[in-house]
């Protein structure tokens, strides 16, 4: 049997099982991160075909408008000014999309409320951008959600690039406010997300990384997500059938992040 027809009849069984699961039953998490320009969004799409699978985009819409207000842009323009404001409202409306509720046994989320910590947040305290009382709120925010509030994590899709990679690409999508950003910034994220995801230097990392080389054209790039398929989808199948009432790991994880590198072939 084709692994396409195999993950979808695996699937079918999944989706009855977890429909006659309790309530407390939770999907298999996944969150795909990655630096501005990485290509998460087109990663989200290329799974959009299995009906099994929750996807839940960066709510970039909300952030551009709120009551009016474009905070993602008031954030880029005047960043010592807007950035706790819009950090502020980032972290409600990721933690909402944390806590939506799925009919699928699998959910995949554009970033999550660590990445916004670990590496956006603390970029904007490091830079100076945010004063250091600006950053206690948040942080201490971010310390009782984590604490209070279960967030759900079984792996972390890392789309790793290099930073004159995604710079170009953001000068060609040309969105209208990140226009103003500048490559410096771009690498100093790409180290912020190192040093979360693959170095484990100062933050912990609630879930296993999957890495993907994402500097490959995003025209190109199918090859490698048909790769990570495998990969989230079997974990999936095995999570959902084994433990349908699972909780996410208390601890943090150590292994070494799984890469999965252009032209290898799983």
């Amino acid at each position: 049997m084709p692994r396409s027809m195999l993950y979808g009849t695996l699937f079918k069984v999944c989706r009855q099982f977890h429909k006659m699961s309790i309530p407390a039953t939770k999907p298999f998490t996944v969150f795909v991160e990655g630096n501005i320009g990485s290509g998460k969004t087109t990663f989200l799409e290329h799974f959009r075909r299995f009906e099994d699978i929750t996807l839940l985009t960066e709510p970039v819409e909300e952030w551009r408008n709120l009551r009016g207000w474009n905070l993602l842009d008031l954030m880029y323009k005047d960043p010592a000014k807007w950035a706790m404001t819009f950090q502020a409202y980032v972290s409600l409306t990721m933690l909402e999309m944390h806590r939506r509720t799925t009919t699928t046994p699998v959910k995949l989320m554009e970033r999550s409320i660590y990445s916004a910590r670990y590496c956006f947040v603390e970029h904007m305290m490091k830079s100076g951008v945010m004063h250091p009382a600006q950053f206690a709120v948040l942080d201490e925010w971010f310390r009782f959600i984590h604490q209070q509030i279960p967030i759900d994590a079984d792996l972390i899709v890392y789309l790793k690039t290099s930073p004159s990679v995604v710079y170009d690409r953001i000068k060609k999508r040309a969105r209208s406010e990140e226009q103003c950003v500048p490559l410096s910034y771009i690498e100093e994220l790409h180290k912020l997300h190192e040093d979360w995801l693959i170095n484990r230097v100062h933050a912990e990392c609630p879930a296993p990384v999957l890495v993907i080389d994402a500097d490959l054209d995003l025209s190109q790039i199918t090859e490698e997500y048909k790769k990570s398929e495998h990969r989230i989808l079997r974990q999936a199948v095995d999570v959902v059938m084994n433990s349908p009432n699972k909780l996410s790991p208390k601890k943090p994880i150590t292994g070494s992040p799984i890469s999965i590198v252009p032209k290898i072939r799983l």
